[in-house]
């Protein structure tokens, strides 16, 4: 699992190749969330697991940047080949 800064994560977010995974709790989510992640849950993390191209980069993002870099390295040993946890979470972007 890697770190990606804010910065970076939005130059990643034009290029349109990262997937972004937001895993806050629904409620967040629906507030507002960064443009195209998928929300992924306890609920849903079996099903996005099963079915995501596990060869695509993803940037995977909470709060503050301290739960994604758990969700980052779980989707790694759940064979995704390029994660990154997004520092800073969603309150710096």
């Amino acid at each position: 699992m890697k770190i990606i800064s804010v910065k970076e994560a939005k130059e990643e977010l034009g290029k349109r190749e990262a997937i972004f995974v937001d895993i806050r709790d629904p409620v967040s989510y629906q507030d507002d969330h960064i443009p195209g992640a998928i929300h992924v849950n306890d609920e849903n993390v079996g099903a996005f697991i099963a079915t995501a191209d596990k060869t695509r980069t993803h940037i995977i993002y909470c709060y503050h940047g301290n739960n994604s870099q758990g969700g980052a390295a779980y989707f790694e040993e759940n064979g995704f080949e390029d994660v990154y946890s997004m520092a800073g979470g969603f309150s710096e972007w």
